[in-house]
């Protein structure tokens, strides 16, 4: 099959041609026949093959054929959970709209509100946008939904991870009750799939992977290394095999920042991207990386879904995720249209939890590659996923090499005697919001994982708080002020001093 035989007019395979496409994807080849017989799709495929196209070509087709966008007016909504993925969705409609008489605009928050409503009050046939911002703009009547035609949530379960459900729901509100309904993304929880039973109706279902997959083209490695050394160990990696393009994932905003400078220190050119950066500052970092100015881009999760790098490769978890979709998300940035990657996680022994949740998620108990040099005061237990029936992909539990694994370790296999030495794991505070432009505030914890991260989280029996001795401490003078008020103490002084 390709692309002339779909039913695509000219103009867009024209552009299509441009590209250098000549056969659909798996994803594609399924998904564009049901959205051009006007079907209500849920389609979940791996990153990097090819969802965008799925459902940015059948839509241009389908608009193409109707009339043009009143004044406020969008035909499609597009509705994605981060402002990267947002303009990397828009380009994929510029790109592939270039030679027809449409229309496309994307907005989103972090930059400046009026050039967006401007640009509405023309009217839109495509309109890409995030959540928050596209309710102010509908809060200020800057938009209007009276002819939509198609919705189309991508990403649909990272919106619901990142709190978005009320916004989402504000939105479809708003929304005429019969339009064409799309639902891609990487994964379908069973969140999603509940949602989806209140959006879509008698949908075509697609999915091209195995749920939660990870892709054949990324090779993943497991490298113990105690917490305090995996700053040293990620310089060591990068100078050492002389990487020119790497994508680190820190966990946390502060964390991101402070691993950027000390790798500035080192000599190694980085940035780092996350939502308290300014839109432009996040552009501009981006744009820097993919052009081998900066050698090294640390991002937080907001990163995940909506960087589109070619031929990018290598990916690594300076922390694994509190959420195992996202690891799969994180190392889907490389191994994409086809090309081969390399995916690293610096584990320590205090995210035996985040690892042993991906293994389960991922049916894959991976090799410990422990480097040279970085031998582990505390290691990183072996894990087996569904009862212990799986055995380590690639071998042994534990595998020491000459060179550090990018690339094919040298060295024999040996099961490390190392005993855990009491440590025992425990796991830092909950998932940090990444995009914040929901405006229902912080994103709940729901989900299985969420619970099961809760409560790994719990302090131990006896153990006493800094907050718990503070209150303690304040319980005791406030009760000695009451005694004193007895006394005669009618001051009205607060026993904690005076307000702040």
């Amino acid at each position: 099959m390709n692309f002339s035989s779909m039913g695509l007019s000219a103009q867009i395979l024209q552009a299509v041609t441009a590209q250098g496409y000549d056969e659909p994807s798996a994803i594609q080849a399924q998904a564009i026949p049901a959205v051009l017989e006007g079907h209500d799709v849920m389609a979940a495929a791996q990153t990097g093959t090819g969802k965008t196209a799925g459902f940015t070509l059948p839509i241009l087709e389908r608009l193409s054929a109707g009339k043009r966008a009143g004044s406020k007016q969008a035909r499609t909504l597009v509705l994605t959970p981060t402002r990267e993925l947002a303009a990397q969705v828009h380009a994929s409609v510029e790109t592939y709209g270039k030679y027809l008489p449409l229309t496309s605009a994307v907005v989103f928050g972090g930059v400046k509100i009026k050039p967006q409503m401007a640009r509405l009050n023309r009217g839109v046939d495509v309109l890409v946008a995030t959540p928050g911002r596209l309710l102010d703009l509908y809060n200020q009547q800057a938009v209007r939904f009276d002819h939509l035609e198609i919705l189309v949530l991508d990403e649909a379960d990272r919106m619901l991870d990142m709190g978005f459900l009320p916004d989402i729901r504000r939105i479809l509100a708003a929304l005429p009750r019969q339009r064409q309904n799309l639902l891609f993304s990487a994964t379908f929880s069973k969140e999603i799939r509940t949602f989806a039973k209140t959006l879509v109706n008698n949908p075509v279902e697609i999915s091209v992977t195995p749920r939660n997959a990870t892709a054949n083209t990324v090779e993943q490695h497991i490298h113990p290394v105690d917490k305090a050394r995996k700053a040293e160990l990620l310089l060591h990696l990068v100078k050492t095999r002389q990487l020119s393009q790497v994508l680190v994932f820190s966990r946390t905003k502060h964390g991101a920042n402070k691993l950027a400078k000390k790798l500035e220190n080192a000599g190694i050119r980085s940035s780092a991207i996350h939502g308290n950066k300014s839109q432009g500052a996040r552009t501009k970092a981006l744009a820097q990386f993919k052009a081998g100015k900066v050698q090294v881009l640390v991002a937080t999760d907001i990163a995940a879904r909506g960087l589109d790098i070619q031929q990018l490769p290598y990916v690594v978890n300076f922390d694994l995720p509190n959420v195992p979709e996202d690891y799969v998300h994180r190392i889907g940035r490389t191994g994409r249209a086809g090309m081969t990657g390399e995916a690293f996680s610096l584990v320590s022994a205090d995210e035996i939890q985040q690892l042993v949740d991906i293994e389960r998620l991922t049916q894959k108990a991976f090799t410990r590659e422990i480097v040279d040099g970085f031998d582990p005061v505390h290691t990183v237990p072996l894990s087996a996923p569904s009862g212990g029936k799986k055995k380590p992909t690639g071998g042994s539990g534990h595998k020491r090499g000459g060179k550090p694994a990018f690339g094919k370790t040298g060295g024999g296999h040996h099961t490390s005697k190392k005993k855990h030495g009491g440590h025992k794991p425990f796991h830092k505070g909950g998932k940090a919001q990444s995009e914040g432009e929901s405006t229902a505030g912080k994103p709940k914890q729901t989900s299985a994982d969420g619970q099961r991260q809760s409560q790994s989280q719990a302090p131990k029996a006896g153990a006493v708080s800094p907050t718990q001795r503070r209150n303690r401490r304040r319980r005791k003078a406030a009760q000695a002020a009451g005694k004193q008020g007895n006394s005669g103490n009618h001051s009205g002084q607060s026993p904690y001093g005076s307000a702040r």
